[in-house]
Order: structure tokens, then C-alpha cells, then sequence
């Protein structure tokens, strides 16, 4: 059975390279939602085009995101991935669309705007070869995962729900890994409130914020424990009003990376239990783990094993690794659903400049995730 998806992928390798370039020209920043509404209304028609029964989950302040089913049956498998990037408006100019040396260049290409085009040529593998399907096949793009997915959450983890695997088409690792892990991630916001006071005629009426800060930063620094996998790290800070002024506010967030849920709340427990140095000042911890890791569990473990397999009779090599970063995927993880992430393009540089995806890998994925559906 993979043979015919595998030749029927390589032979639509214009049509995979076409509907990538026609995605990334469509530029579509997060903030922008008439941009990304743009590029949301012909990914739509060409959804349409290939049998998709297409539906707009609308959205006011953020681009509507877009369901598209497949097939018919009483479960179904669920693909997911976004259309939003982190460029703006005009990046094309700066990074434009070109090939080189075997390579597709070009904002949002790798992230993740090839895996779309990968996710589509799979299913088309299965429709035009006749290949069986017993569930129906759903594809979920959203419009907001580079911002944290607020507004696509509820309808990612209804629709995971609903299936009985989830495959994530995020961008692979280096060589086209898939990621069988992400930690989870989080952010705190540290208020601190002092006393304020003329700098140079009372300070010893004062209570300074920031100096309280300070004391607190190195204590936050101190729960980062990068052998568990633990990454606690202080990356903005405000505070202060003039020079003059004994300041009586300063803030500071956190950026929290952790590989499982046991990790996550010794974090909370920590942030939360932090005491002022000065009795004089009082600390407000706001925040948390907003989107749950995405651990190595006996489903992932599971599906992996599957892609691995199909992957060997396609004559590919198939890795595993984790990742920092987290995704859509983690939402999906954390309710119990099998899931597994990584399996869009082949390439590098994810919000760099130097984004490209590998032209000879694409129909390869899709042939990787026709096999996966069927094998299903």
C-alpha cells in the first residue's frame, strides 16, 4: 500500500511546491487579521479544491481558523498546525521567495506554512489512490499559536477529543527528527511594591523596589536547574520613574520551561512562596504554566514506533528528540490523546532569516503521514 502513496507523492512534487510558495507569499503576521485572513481564504479554497468540507471558526480579534474534513466514519484523526508566523507585512521584500541550491527560502516557510502543503498532499495521497480510510480525517490550521493560542485552544482540545490520534505538522527537528517531547511553557510576572522617597534628601524614607527586585532575581535564577530540564530565566525588567525617586515599583517576568507537570508545580510552588527582604516592601507573583509539556508517554512512545516503521519500508531513517519550544501539540498531549509532533518540513531557521525548507524532503513527509493515516 505505501508504494502507491510514496510515487503518487513524488509525482506531485510541482503541485507541493506550488501550494507552499502560494502560502508563504501570502503574508501573515499574528497582529495583522486582515493578513492573515488573506492567506486564510485561499488556503480555505484550496482545501475546497482538494474535498475538503471547510469550516471558518471566526474570530474577532485574531484570524479566523480554518477545519477542514475528510472522509466519513464515527472517529477520526486530527491534523494540526498554524498559518500565522512572526514576520510582518513587507518581510518578503527582505526575505524573498526563492530556491537555491535544492532549498525553498522564505518567510513562514518552515514554520510552518511547507507542513500545511505536506498535510494536504497526504490526504490527496489517499483520496486519489483509493486508499482505505476508516476515520474521517480532520485538519485544524489556526491563526494565533506564535501569541500562545488563546483564541484557537478551546477548538484544539475539542477536536483532540473527539480523536483518536493527533499529528502535529510543526517543522521537524535537525534532519527530520520527529518530536516525541516539548516542555511545557510559562510565564510570571513579579510586582514588586516599595515605598517611595526623594533620592537625595530622605532615602532612608524610602524602600526601593528595585533593590528588592535585585534580591529575588538571583533567588528566581536559583531554581533553574538545567540537568531536570528546568529553565527559569528573568527576561525583561521595568522600574523607576525619575532619577531622583526612591522607586516604589518594579517588575520583572519569567520565562519557565519544563519537561513535565511534577516540574511545573515545584516552580509555582517556589515563585509563590518568595518573601520580600525588605520587610518594608511586598511581592505580588502573578502567571503560570499556560501551556502543558508535552511528555514522552507510552501513546507517544507508541505512535513513534508506527511512523519509525513506516518510514523504514519508505526507505527513510526516522529520529526522535525533544525540544524547548512548545506547540500546539502540548494542548493536545496533556488531555490523554496520543500525539505526535514534528512532522512537517525538513529545514532550518524558524524565525530567522535564513528560514528555508529542503525542496527533496517534502513529498517524503507526505508520504510519511499518508502511511501514518492509513496505518491507523
Amino acid at each position: 500500500m505505501l508504494t502507491p502513496l510514496r510515487r503518487f507523492c513524488e509525482s506531485e512534487r510541482d503541485w507541493l511546491k506550488e501550494t507552499t510558495a502560494a502560502l508563504v507569499r501570502l503574508e501573515s503576521p499574528t497582529t495583522d487579521k486582515a493578513a492573515v485572513d488573506r492567506c486564510g481564504h485561499e488556503l480555505a479554497s484550496r482545501l475546497e479544491a482538494i474535498g475538503g468540507r471547510i469550516t471558518r471558526l471566526s474570530r474577532q480579534d485574531r484570524g479566523d481558523h480554518l477545519l477542514a474534513e475528510f472522509g466519513c466514519g464515527t472517529s477520526q484523526i486530527l491534523l494540526l498546525g498554524h498559518f500565522d508566523t512572526v514576520w510582518p507585512v513587507g518581510q518578503l521584500e527582505r526575505m524573498p521567495l526563492v530556491e537555491r541550491d535544492g532549498r525553498l527560502h522564505g518567510p513562514g516557510i518552515f514554520d510552518m506554512k511547507a507542513g500545511i502543503a505536506i498535510g494536504m498532499l497526504a490526504v490527496r495521497a489517499l483520496l486519489e489512490t483509493g486508499a482505505p480510510l476508516s476515520r474521517r480525517i480532520v485538519m485544524l490550521w489556526t491563526t494565533d499559536e506564535e501569541v500562545g493560542s488563546a483564541s484557537s485552544r478551546q477548538a484544539i482540545e475539542d477536536e483532540a477529543r473527539r480523536s483518536d490520534a493527533v499529528f502535529v505538522l510543526e517543522p521537524s527537528l535537525p534532519g527530520g527528527a520527529l518530536k516525541t517531547s516539548r516542555k511545557g511553557c510559562g510565564g510570571y510576572d513579579v510586582l514588586v511594591r516599595g515605598v517611595a522617597a526623594h533620592a537625595g534628601v530622605d532615602p532612608a524614607k524610602g524602600a526601593s523596589a528595585i533593590h528588592e527586585l535585585a534580591h529575588q532575581v538571583v533567588r528566581i535564577q536559583a531554581l533553574q536547574d538545567l540537568a531536570r530540564g528546568v529553565s527559569v530565566n528573568v527576561t525583561t525588567i521595568q522600574g523607576g520613574s525619575r532619577t531622583n525617586v526612591i522607586p516604589d515599583e518594579a517588575r520583572a517576568f519569567v520565562d519557565v520551561r519544563v519537561p513535565t507537570m511534577a516540574e511545573a508545580e515545584k516552580v509555582e510552588r517556589a515563585l509563590r512562596a518568595l518573601e520580600p527582604v525588605d520587610a518594608r516592601t511586598r511581592l505580588e507573583v502573578s502567571g503560570g504554566v499556560d501551556r502543558p509539556p508535552l511528555e514522552r508517554s507510552a501513546a507517544v512512545v507508541r505512535l513513534y514506533d508506527q511512523a519509525r516503521e513506516i518510514a523504514r519500508e519508505l526507505g527513510q531513517d526516522l529520529a526522535e528528540g525533544g525540544t524547548g519550544g512548545g506547540s500546539d501539540g502540548n494542548f493536545t498531549a496533556a488531555l490523554g490523546v496520543p500525539t505526535l509532533d514534528g512532522l512537517g518540513a525538513v529545514g532550518d531557521g524558524a524565525h530567522a532569516l535564513h528560514e528555508h525548507v529542503e525542496l527533496s524532503a517534502l513529498p517524503d513527509r507526505a508520504a510519511l503521514i499518508a502511511g501514518l493515516l492509513t496505518g491507523l
